[in-house]
C-alpha cells in the first residue's frame, strides 16, 4: 500500500467494505461499478461478465442516462479491447483508447471516450468480468497510481463476487432440496387420498341403482377422503409460507408454525420458548426446517393427541426439541420411505451447520427429536 495517502486508503477501504457487504450477483457488480468510478473520479464506467457464446452475461454502465443507454443500441460483443481484456489478466491504461490499434469502433450514441482503464476481475486463472472507466476528470489521465488502486478494488471484487455466486447458488440447492419435500409429500399424502377418492366414487356410481344404501355409505367414504386430502394440502401449503426468520427470530417463527398447525390438524400443537442470542442465520434455518420436517412426522406417521415443541439457550448453544404423545417407532428401522428421508434429511441439516441430531422414540412411547447446534456466544 505504499505510495497511498490517507485519503485513498479511506476510499479504498469504503469501496471494499460496501463490495463485500453485497450478497447478490447484480448487487455485487453495480456496487464494484459505482465504487470504481468514484474512486478513480471518471466521467465513464463500465463492468462486463462474459458469457460462453462470444457477448456478454451482464453489462453494466455508470455515467450515462438511461436515454443514451437505449440510444447505444445492444449488449457489446467480446470485440476489440473488450475481447483482449478477457484473454489477458493483465490491465490495460492508455491515454487515448481511439489511438491503440486494438480499438475496433462504438455505435454512432456511444459518449466519446479518450483516456481509459482496463482492468480483469480475476479469481486464480479465471477471469470473472473486466472493468473499464474512461475520460478521468482530472488534467492528466489515469496515472499507475489509478491502476494500483483499481487492481485493489478488482482482487476484493472478485473475493465478493465468488462468494455471492456461491451464496445464490446455495440458495438455489435449498429452493430444490424444498421443492423435493414438496414432492415427496404430496405424492406420499395427497395422490394417494385422491387416488382412493376416486376408487370409492366409482364403487359408489356402480351402487347406485341395485344398492342406494351402499351407494350412500361409499359416498360419505368420498367426504371424509375430500376432507383429509384437503387437511393434507393445507399442512403442505403450512410449509410453503415464507418464513421471516431474520425479521421474527426462530422462536416467533416456530410460535407461528406451532399456531397453523394447531388450526390445520387435530392434535393440539403448543410452543413454549424464548429468543436465543447469537444464532445465526443459517443456524435458524435449519433449525426451522428440522422442526418442520419433524412436526410433519409427528402429524403424520404418529397419531398424536399433543406435539410441544421447545426452544432454549443453554452455555453457548441452543436447544430445541419436538416431542409428541403418539405411536412412536423404532428409530433405527424407520418403517416407511418418507419417516427415513425424513429423518436423513434432519441429520444432514443439522450436520451441515454443526449441531447434534438425535431421536428418541420407541413402538408405542411417543417420540423426541432433539437439536443441540452452537452459538456465537
Amino acid at each position: 500500500m505504499a505510495g497511498f495517502d490517507g485519503t485513498e486508503l479511506h476510499e479504498v477501504s469504503a469501496a471494499v467494505l460496501a463490495v463485500a457487504s453485497r450478497v447478490s450477483v447484480r448487487e455485487v457488480l453495480g456496487t464494484i461499478l459505482v465504487s470504481a468510478r468514484r474512486l478513480l473520479d471518471a466521467r465513464y464506467a463500465a463492468l462486463g461478465v462474459p458469457d460462453d457464446n462470444g457477448s456478454f452475461a451482464e453489462f453494466l454502465a455508470d455515467g450515462i442516462t438511461d436515454e443514451q443507454w437505449r440510444a447505444i443500441g445492444p449488449v457489446p460483443r467480446q470485440h476489440g479491447l473488450l475481447g483482449v481484456l478477457l484473454r489477458d489478466p493483465n490491465p490495460v491504461r492508455l491515454r487515448d483508447i481511439r489511438a491503440d490499434p486494438r480499438f475496433g469502433w462504438w455505435p454512432a450514441a456511444h459518449p466519446v471516450l479518450t483516456d481509459f482503464i482496463g482492468m480483469p476481475i480475476v479469481d486464480g486463472d479465471e477471469i470473472l468480468g473486466e472493468l473499464f472507466l474512461a475520460n478521468k476528470r482530472s488534467p492528466g489521465g489515469f496515472t499507475a497510481q489509478d491502476q494500483e488502486l483499481l487492481r485493489l478494488l478488482a482482487a476484493h471484487a472478485a473475493i465478493a463476487l465468488v462468494n455471492a455466486r456461491l451464496y445464490e447458488r446455495s440458495r438455489e440447492l435449498s429452493i430444490m432440496e424444498e421443492r423435493n419435500r414438496i414432492a415427496r409429500e404430496l405424492h406420499d399424502a395427497v395422490t394417494q387420498k385422491l387416488f382412493s377418492l376416486r376408487l370409492t366414487a366409482d364403487a359408489a356410481a356402480t351402487l347406485l341403482d341395485r344398492d342406494p344404501a351402499r351407494a350412500a355409505a361409499e359416498l360419505a367414504n368420498v367426504r371424509q377422503l375430500a376432507a383429509e386430502a384437503t387437511g393434507e394440502l393445507r399442512a403442505v401449503l403450512v410449509g410453503l409460507r415464507p418464513v421471516d426468520l431474520a425479521g421474527d427470530g426462530l422462536d416467533v417463527a416456530l410460535r407461528k408454525q406451532a399456531d397453523l398447525l394447531d388450526r390445520v390438524h387435530g392434535a393440539s400443537v403448543r410452543f413454549a420458548g424464548e429468543p436465543v442470542p447469537g444464532l445465526s442465520a443459517a443456524r435458524q434455518e435449519a433449525a426451522y426446517r428440522i422442526a418442520q420436517e419433524a412436526l410433519h412426522n409427528a402429524l403424520r406417521h404418529a397419531n398424536p393427541t399433543t406435539v410441544r415443541i421447545s426452544l432454549a439457550g443453554r452455555e453457548a448453544t441452543a436447544l430445541l426439541e419436538i416431542t409428541d404423545d403418539g405411536d412412536g417407532f423404532d428409530a433405527d428401522a424407520a418403517t416407511t420411505t418418507s419417516r427415513r428421508l425424513g429423518l436423513l434429511s434432519m441429520r444432514e441439516r443439522a450436520l451441515a451447520v454443526g449441531g447434534r441430531l438425535s431421536v428418541d422414540s420407541r413402538p408405542g412411547g411417543g417420540a423426541t427429536v432433539r437439536l443441540v447446534v452452537p452459538t456465537d456466544g
